[in-house]
């Protein structure tokens, strides 16, 4: 019997000494840093001509993909972007809804005003905000002048419609010959 389980203890021993756990990296770089993208470089005189735009592939990768956007639109609210820039139609920060873009309106442009901050106002969020996160806001700040596609954009939060969803009201059975709003009822 022990010269059956010497070989097998020392065969265990070598199996579990041989295994080595596996190394992942669920996010390639949490901070945002020093980036080789080329960006739309933005003139501040007058009269000058308009930003020089420059594409890359990460930017379609973050827009064409509903999940980030949905991430951005979460975001937007929990680093409270609404408290400057609305709901998107502008408050002390300049309007994200239309089609004027200061510094330029492609997420590329967009990621580096939220990595870099702007002059007078726009805080920079370099190390504070990791890199990922930044591309999500991005995409969603993009969808709110409708910029992504369709099927990619989300929908408008329940308090910002007029009523409740529908999903959302309260039962009302039906009332047999109609009913009468309590405005309209003469007092008797």
């Amino acid at each position: 019997m022990n010269r059956i389980v010497a070989p097998a203890g020392i065969f265990l021993l070598l199996v579990l000494g041989a295994c080595e756990r596996e190394e992942r990296a669920f996010r390639a770089d949490p901070i945002a840093t020093e980036t080789e993208e080329k960006i739309a470089l933005v003139p501040l005189s007058p009269g000058s001509g308009p930003p020089v735009e420059h594409r890359t592939g990460k930017g379609k990768e973050y827009e064409d993909n509903a999940y980030h956007v949905a991430q951005g639109k979460r975001l937007y609210t929990w680093f409270n972007c609404n408290g400057c820039h609305s709901n998107g139609g502008g408050g002390s920060g300049p309007p994200l809804m239309d089609d004027r873009w200061i510094y330029g309106g492609q997420i590329e442009n967009i990621v580096q005003t939220i990595r870099e901050g702007r002059p007078n106002g726009m805080p920079s969020f370099r190390g504070k905000v990791p890199d990922d996160q930044i591309w999500e806001l991005a995409a969603y700040v993009r969808s709110m002048s409708g910029n992504v596609a369709k099927d990619v954009a989300p929908g408008r939060n329940d308090d910002m419609h007029p009523r409740p969803a529908e999903n959302r009201e309260p039962d009302s059975p039906p009332v047999a010959g109609g009913s009468i709003p309590p405005s309209a009822e003469m007092p008797q």
